[in-house]
């Protein structure tokens, strides 16, 4: 013997109840630290604009350390300051930049080993992956300081389509943790490249505030402005394609009412059959195109031809 089942709630019928039952079992988190989120048309506009200053990037070190260097963006991601600098390295090449009329600061990170290889193949070294952790003295500072400030110029270039900046460096830190471009829980949107150096790759990235960068990103992405012009232009080609469709030639159906018959019936057919139409004499016929009924008419004759006489349209009808 099998002991009797306990009864079940009420199940949900249909797709409505199999929706409400996956978006149960599947809830969203909701950060109220980031009320505002980075959208997926704002992420493809900064995709493209950044993806510029990637060629870019390679192309200012290409030329600087006279060998074959690449850049590529790896993704836009939105996140908090505190959580971007806890991923940067503890002793690092921190440029905190000013980039007006963007409120705050903007961090561009570059690891130290990039920076030391650099700076190694511009004095005439081999660039040996092995490079020592330290702060640059202030001679290094200034022969590195040509690469930073083209790749400012960069920079400003490629986010000109977004918002007309010419980026200034504030200060260089060598600790992330010291460079203090915003309090910890601000929103910010970073930018992730891949610049490899003689094979070798290094992460580097660019820290902007979201907060101050979105009503930019909004602005950017709103449709153009239509000009008087383009607006004569687009109601005269409206028009034109309106009168164009006028004289499109359709198939257009004159119909009886249907009538039903049985499958019996209609197997049984033979030359000489009279069918019974449903359609009484006195009735208009249906004048159909597709499945839209036009107009309604009478049978007649034009000439030599048959012809259909209207009687009335849907429009007097409705």
């Amino acid at each position: 013997m099998t002991s009797p089942q306990p009864p079940r709630g009420p199940a949900h019928s249909g797709a409505r109840g199999r929706r409400r039952t996956r978006s149960a079992a599947e809830p969203t988190a909701y950060d109220f630290r980031r009320p505002i989120q980075l959208s997926r048309e704002h992420t493809r506009l900064l995709e493209e604009s950044l993806d510029g200053f990637a060629r870019q990037m390679g192309t200012v070190f290409t030329s600087a350390l006279r060998a074959v260097c690449t850049a590529q963006l790896l993704g836009v991601a939105q996140t908090t300051y505190g959580e971007h600098v806890d991923t940067l390295d503890s002793m690092t090449y921190a440029v905190k930049l000013r980039v007006e009329p963007l409120s705050g600061f903007t961090l561009l990170d570059l690891p130290l080993p990039v920076v030391m290889s650099a700076l190694d193949m511009m004095l005439g070294g081999p660039g040996t992956e092995k490079q020592p952790e330290r702060p640059l003295t202030d001679i290094e500072g200034a022969v590195v300081r040509g690469i930073l400030t083209r790749l400012l110029t960069e920079l400003g270039q490629s986010i000109i389509g977004i918002v007309e900046t010419e980026p200034a460096l504030v200060g260089i830190e060598y600790n992330p943790q010291l460079v203090q471009a915003a309090a910890p829980g601000d929103v910010v949107g970073v930018a992730t490249f891949e610049l490899v150096i003689k094979d070798r790759p290094h992460r580097v990235t660019l820290c902007l505030p979201f907060t101050a960068l979105h009503p930019y990103l909004v602005r950017a992405s709103a449709p153009a402005p239509v000009s008087e012009h383009e607006r004569v232009q687009r109601s005269r080609a409206a028009e034109l394609v309106d009168r164009r469709f006028q004289d499109v030639p359709v198939e257009a159906t004159v119909r009886f009412a249907p009538t039903p018959l049985d499958p019996g019936t209609l197997s049984n057919l033979a030359v000489g059959d009279v069918v019974r139409l449903a359609h009484r004499a006195s009735d208009p016929l249906a004048v159909v195109m597709g499945d839209a009924t036009f107009a309604h008419a009478t049978a007649g004759t034009h000439g030599a031809r048959l012809a259909a006489l209207v009687v009335g349209t849907t429009k007097e009808n409705s």
